[in-house]
């Protein structure tokens, strides 16, 4: 069904230097993390970690609690749930937003690679258990980057006007949306497949978070994915201790600014912290806490808490409180048994930023993963490249710069060679001069170089008419351009998946599933052909 050609990185360039120095293992990186992506790594990290911290009763209990809110959990979550019981099984985790429909195609790939490397670790060290978890940001409250997908170069949108944490937003409403969607996806099995599963995932159930775990479970469940909802009491009643540090002490805002500090030279700064890095959360709201002399506000609100009434919230309510961008990672590491996060380069380039705030916590720090970065190209598109004698690499080069290289490629009249001879002309007759009247050399080298410039402007025409007649060619390779990086995104940043169920089916994910792995001793940048 598919295979795969990989390329460098590097060869890409879609990745910053901070991203592409942590790939590389470059030495001025590793103070910002403990373990590398290797197998030796794997090995020396499940040595040292014992996740002593982990209270595994809380966690398998309320990880059951949360299955039970669809009716779709699959028998080999169940079995993933119940071996979190045993000291020898880690997690690996991804978390995601709770995109509609599930987003851009990336979320497909980070669960995906999460599974797969729980597979891998599995393999390499098979006398301990890896379990896939995804995470949901169910607190998250931005509800403009979640409500819309594109498919084939249109929008879908959910609008509303619902406030808060988007894992509590109503689902009411949603019909009008999936029938705006059938309309694209059209009539075929497939595409009456998808259009019944997202129907039984956001009309059957009330809230957009049970919407998303019936949906991943739809999609994943099979290979044992374990969905879990951060948004829960019994997990935040084991995090309070740091909520308070957090507040009170502010000693997440002191270490990542000493991280920033030591990267800022070289590097773009993913995130910047506060000294208060939790949001006070209720139905319709979610605001940041900040400092108010003696007492904490909430945010455009006129909530107000003494110390002792932030303290009691604390340890009473701690459901009210949410962890931001800077403390969601040391909540997560608290919580579960995980040994490795899988992320996209900006994730990670955050999480390095926060390897000092692990230290004061006294938390283990994951291995950070990079997800698996996919194109797909379809047959089409293939044959398309081969006819213009394009490499798949050159599909990630600026367009114009494409268009040129193509046109230089098909054009056997080259003029440098005669703008050199021009400048050999030129030179000739400077040298003679020189001991005539070396004040006619300004003159000279005005005239050499008017005819060098009337050669390149020869050039230009030239290639503005072998422009004109390749247009079919040229418009043929922005075609291509369009359908990679639509928008000027990668693919993988900006399709919705439906694009591509409708047309494989569940073999859609299966095939991926086969081609995205891991070994553990390098990374690269997978292209996905359609055979």
């Amino acid at each position: 069904m598919f295979t795969k050609q990989t390329l460098p990185l590097k060869n890409t360039a879609l990745f910053t230097g901070l991203f592409n120095d942590y790939i590389n293992a470059e030495e001025k990186i590793k103070p910002f993390y403990n373990f590398h992506i290797n197998k030796e790594a794997y090995k020396a990290h499940l040595n040292k970690v014992d996740f002593n911290l982990v209270n595994r009763t809380i966690l398998t209990a309320s990880l059951s609690r949360q299955a039970k809110l669809v009716e779709n959990t699959h028998p080999e979550t169940w079995n993933h749930i119940s071996l979190l019981e045993n000291k020898a099984t880690y997690t690996v985790t991804t978390g995601h937003q709770l995109c509609l429909f599930t987003g851009p195609l990336y979320f497909i790939y980070k669960i995906i690679s999460t599974i797969n490397l729980a597979k891998t670790l599995k393999e390499n060290f098979p006398d301990k258990n890896f379990v896939p978890v995804y995470w949901m940001a169910s607190e998250d409250h931005d509800f403009e980057e979640i409500n819309h997908i594109h498919v084939f170069g249109k929008k879908v949108t959910w609008t509303g006007t619902q406030k808060g944490s988007v894992g509590e937003f109503s689902t009411e409403g949603l019909e009008e949306t999936i029938a705006e969607l059938k309309t694209i996806l059209g009539e075929s099995d497939n595409a009456k497949a998808l259009i019944g599963i997202f129907e039984n995932a956001y009309i059957k159930h009330s809230n957009l978070a049970d919407a998303t775990r019936y949906l991943v479970n739809e999609l994943f469940g099979e290979y044992g994915v374990v969905t879990l909802d951060g948004d829960d009491k019994e997990l935040k009643q084991l995090f309070t201790e740091e909520l308070k540090k957090d507040i009170f002490e502010n000693v997440s805002f002191a270490a990542v600014e000493k991280s920033i500090n030591e990267l800022k030279n070289e590097y773009s700064i993913q995130v910047n912290p506060r000294e208060i890095n939790a949001f006070y959360k209720e139905d319709q709201l979610r605001e940041r806490i900040e400092k108010d002399g003696d007492n904490f506000k909430v945010v455009n609100t006129q909530i107000k808490f003494s110390k002792e009434e932030m303290e009691n919230l604390i340890m009473s309510n701690p459901e009210k409180l949410s962890p931001n961008v800077v403390l969601r990672p040391i909540y997560q590491q608290k919580i579960l048994p995980n040994i490795a996060y899988v992320g996209g380069p900006g994730e990670i380039a955050y999480w390095l930023e926060f390897k000092h705030v692990f230290e004061v916590y006294n938390i283990d720090f994951p291995i950070l993963m990079p997800r698996n970065f996919v194109m797909l190209l379809d047959k089409g598109t293939q044959t398309k490249l081969q006819k213009l004698n394009l490499a798949t690499e050159d599909t990630f080069k600026d367009g114009e710069e494409l268009v040129k290289q193509f046109i230089k490629s098909h054009n056997n009249v080259s003029l440098e060679e005669a703008k050199a001879n021009m400048a050999a002309i030129y030179a000739g007759i400077i040298e003679k001069i020189a001991d005539i009247d070396r004040t006619l050399i300004g003159a000279t080298e005005a005239e050499k170089q008017k005819s060098v410039n009337g050669i390149a402007a020869i050039e230009q025409k030239i290639n503005r008419s072998l422009k004109q007649k390749s247009e079919n060619d040229v418009n043929q390779i922005w075609a291509i351009k369009g359908k990679l990086f639509p928008n000027n995104i990668p693919q993988e940043r900006y399709d919705n998946f439906s694009m591509y169920y409708i047309k494989y089916g569940k073999d859609f994910i299966k095939g991926l599933m086969q081609v995205l792995t891991y070994d553990l001793k390098e990374f690269e940048y997978t292209i996905i052909l359609e055979d």
